[in-house]
């Protein structure tokens, strides 16, 4: 699958990015998640997590450049320009940060495996969201890359769940 992403670098050499596994549990298909905008790509490309823990992981190094003010997702960008949204649940925004407890803030720079946020999966579950979890490329629409996702179970900050390769 060929998209388009920013590039703030200036080579030609392609870059090869493995995103880590956010959370524990398996990794599936977009369009296995009950809401359209993600499951057709509308948000943009990527996979999502069926949690098994309540732990968000960067799934990248690179820079938190935004946390959602409900705690329920998180942008990370990567220095090559690469941005990943986490969003925790479906509509889980109207919990407004009820069961989620923020690890980074704005502005910080994380490494794989880093705790982001802790949540209460009992409590989402309870409050009658689904706890699939979108990754998807936020900023996919300037320049060309390809995207491979990689299916099944997977421990948090351990085991890809998409091999990006960015053609510059």
């Amino acid at each position: 699958m060929i998209w388009k992403w920013k590039n703030n670098k200036s080579s030609n050499a392609s870059e090869a990015i493995s995103v880590a596994s956010p959370l524990t549990g398996t990794c599936v298909s977009l369009a296995e998640v009950p809401d359209e905008a993600f499951a057709q790509g509308l948000m943009g490309p990527g996979a999502a997590v069926i949690p098994t823990a309540g732990r968000l992981v960067a799934p990248i190094d690179g820079t938190v450049v935004h946390l959602i003010k409900s705690h329920h997702a998180v942008m990370i960008e990567h220095s090559s320009g690469l941005q990943l949204l986490l969003h925790v649940g479906i509509n889980t925004v109207s919990l407004k940060g009820q069961g989620f407890a923020p690890r980074v803030q704005t502005g910080d720079r994380v490494t794989v495996g880093q705790t982001l946020i802790d949540f209460d999966l009992n409590e989402i579950a309870s409050a009658g969201y689904p706890v699939i979890t979108p990754v998807l490329v936020a900023n996919a629409a300037e320049q060309p890359w390809e995207m491979q996702p990689v299916y099944g179970s997977k421990e948090a900050g351990q085991g890809s769940i998409m091999k990006i390769t960015l053609a510059k």
